[in-house]
């Protein structure tokens, strides 16, 4: 919300598939801020399996300055989005993941992996920097807060503990960084004297932190 209030008057791009982009603007009221800006927000959508090229630049006919490829994540959408909306909209793209390319380096970012879908893991084994989901330890993990009764993979998040969690789901191959993000708070992994911390660290996992400044 404070995102919101403080651009509702700024001309800015938003990029998302055409699934997200028809939940923001019908079935979250919140969102009809961007409408007042003048001129108004400019909506870009994205392919769920797209390559698009990046201009930074202003000057027509220069070269991309970075490249974003798109890939379906699997997941669903936020429990606010009607059954109407749901039937109309294509479900590969509720979650996608991306891959920037720019000089021959890669970024992966995948905030979401839900673990319906492992294609994934091809551009994570290629690229130089993966920035990927450690939201949950343990797939009950939300569940024994009491805050919710849905597990981490209903909510859309690969747990990363367990025979069929991230850390063993992540290519052997990769040959880049690998850092956790979207971390929640109830996540044992951020005390650094658990078992849990010690155990993504010797997986190879970097854990982000609030101020991490990364080079590639």
């Amino acid at each position: 919300m404070g995102l919101l209030h403080l651009r509702e008057f700024q001309n800015f791009f938003v990029f998302s598939s055409a699934g997200i982009q028809r939940v923001l603007k019908s079935e979250n009221r919140i969102f009809k801020v961007l409408e007042r800006a003048d001129p108004p927000v400019q909506w870009q959508t994205l392919s769920s399996k797209g390559r698009l090229g990046i201009h930074l630049s202003e000057n027509p006919g220069e070269a991309p300055t970075f490249v974003c490829n798109t890939i379906p994540l699997g997941g669903s959408y936020p429990d606010f989005v009607s059954d109407e909306t749901r039937r109309t909209i294509s479900a590969d793209d509720a979650n996608l993941g991306f891959l920037f390319e720019q000089d021959e380096k890669k970024l992966f970012v995948a905030t979401n992996v839900s673990g319906q879908n492992f294609e994934w893991t091809k551009l994570a084994a290629s690229a130089d920097i993966v920035l990927i989901d450690g939201t949950f330890w343990t797939d009950n993990e939300f569940r024994g807060t009491g805050r919710s009764n849905k597990s981490a993979r209903e909510i859309g998040h690969l747990p990363l503990s367990g025979p069929d969690g991230l850390l063993e789901q992540f290519p052997a191959e990769a040959e880049g960084r690998k850092i956790l993000i979207h971390i929640n708070s109830t996540n044992p992994i951020l005390d650094e004297g658990s078992a849990e911390h010690r155990a993504v660290l010797d997986a190879g996992f970097e854990i982000a932190y609030d101020g991490m400044s990364i080079d590639l």
